[in-house]
């Protein structure tokens, strides 16, 4: 399966508890943090609520 890295490049101060989540949810929580993650249907879903404050590279 697809992999991809996962980059968080913006804060969540101000956003919504539940984009806080999904970003902590992620493996994230603070800025420049990388993680690899499977491209389930799941994470993907996760990838596009927050992907205002994401990076997404293909693997």
């Amino acid at each position: 399966m697809a992999k991809a890295k996962i980059t968080q490049v913006r804060s969540t101060i101000k956003r919504p508890q539940k984009q806080k989540l999904t970003i902590q949810a992620l493996g994230l929580g603070k800025i420049n943090r990388t993680v690899e993650k499977e491209l389930t249907p799941q994470i993907e879903g996760m990838i596009r609520a927050v992907s205002h404050l994401i990076t997404v590279e293909r693997i």
